[in-house]
């Protein structure tokens, strides 16, 4: 657990770096100042079409933030995914499949192993049943995706809001209660790329709205899943006889243990991880005398290792006005549209 335990101790420091204006991220601002250059001059080239954008046969909507580490940009697709099923639309998704150790370009599947595919496209296929794609160039998934659903009319990107080769039609950025940090670009600051920057749609899945968008209402489900697909109401756990140890290996893993307490579960300790975490170094049987609870992202990578552990799902709920605009967006779209390539972003 040592390895582990360094890299969050590291994510932690630059966050709290990230967090203001201070001695560290002026050090670090003039290799800012030319991470910046970069992206301007890669912006430049895609419009001069010195670097080639690669159009899909359908409209493509990428979910993606610009700060870096996660800010709740899965659970926003999931939650677009079945908005859009109960809308009547037969979509795909792709993605890069961060922390990943193949490569080359797969199909998840429903048993698909998330060290193989990443367990951000592993979740999405086992709580959603559509049809997922990873590679390392998204169009590459996009082309695919396609050739094996051939009948698909949208595909949503989790991430790659940053990825220009790609061609999109609709964006959604997801904030989250870093906001901004301190305004600068990487590594003085959490910044991607330059903010304010144009797109169809703001999410926050903080606490608030805090400069404009549509704030997101997130909660833990009533539940949690076994590894058989079982559940178990969450009141079962409060009077539970092994004491509850709570681990979370995502952005912001206190969040994660906030929400249990409010559910009234007596977490006697807590464990967070680095985002991503493979759980390779993890030894459950050093906590054997506790009950195991993670989150539904974790519990991919946890449960050949800890079978008993006990996976809590995050229900989003996304805001009427924001599912009114990305229905907007595809009542413009007449059937004929959503069979062929359109849209006016090219970078």
């Amino acid at each position: 657990m040592a390895p582990a335990a360094n890299r969050s101790w590291l994510e932690h420091g630059l966050t709290r770096v990230w967090r203001q204006r201070g001695p560290v991220a002026w050090l670090l601002w003039p290799i800012s100042l030319a991470y910046g250059a970069l992206i301007a001059l890669r912006r430049a080239l895609y419009r001069g079409r010195w670097l080639l954008v690669r159009r899909c046969a359908v409209p493509v909507l990428v979910v993606g933030n610009v700060l870096a580490g996660g800010a709740g940009k899965t659970p926003v697709v999931m939650a677009l995914v079945r908005h859009l099923q109960a809308s009547g639309l037969r979509v795909g998704v792709i993605s890069r499949g961060y922390g990943r150790r193949g490569s080359g370009c797969l199909e998840v599947q429903a048993n698909s192993s998330a060290h193989e595919v990443g367990d951000e496209p592993a979740l999405i296929r086992r709580s959603t049943g559509v049809p997922v794609v990873v590679a390392e160039q998204r169009a590459d998934a996009a082309d695919a995706l396609l050739a094996r659903y051939p009948d698909t009319q949208l595909i949503l990107c989790d991430d790659g809001l940053q990825h220009t080769a790609l061609h999109r039609d609709f964006e959604v950025c997801v904030f989250d209660d870093r906001g901004l940090g301190n305004g600068f670009l990487l590594p003085a600051g959490p910044l991607r790329e330059p903010w304010p920057r144009p797109v169809d749609l703001v999410l926050h899945t903080g606490v608030a709205a805090t400069f404009g968008g549509h704030r997101v209402q997130r909660q833990l489900a009533p539940e949690a899943l076994r590894q058989d697909g079982s559940r178990m109401p969450l009141t079962e756990l409060k009077g539970a006889a092994q004491p509850l140890l709570a681990l979370a290996a995502i952005a912001q893993p206190e969040q994660f243990f906030a929400m249990l307490r409010r559910c009234g579960l007596p977490l006697a300790r807590t464990l967070a991880l680095p985002d991503h975490y493979d759980f390779d170094s993890f030894n459950p049987n050093e906590f054997g005398g506790y009950t195991l609870i993670c989150t539904e992202k974790d519990a991919i990578k946890l449960w050949p290792l800890a079978p008993t552990a006990l996976a809590v799902p995050l229900q989003l709920t996304l805001p009427t006005a924001a599912l009114t605009q990305v229905d907007a967006w595809l009542a413009g779209r007449t059937p004929a549209k959503l069979s062929s390539a359109h849209g006016h972003k090219t970078a």
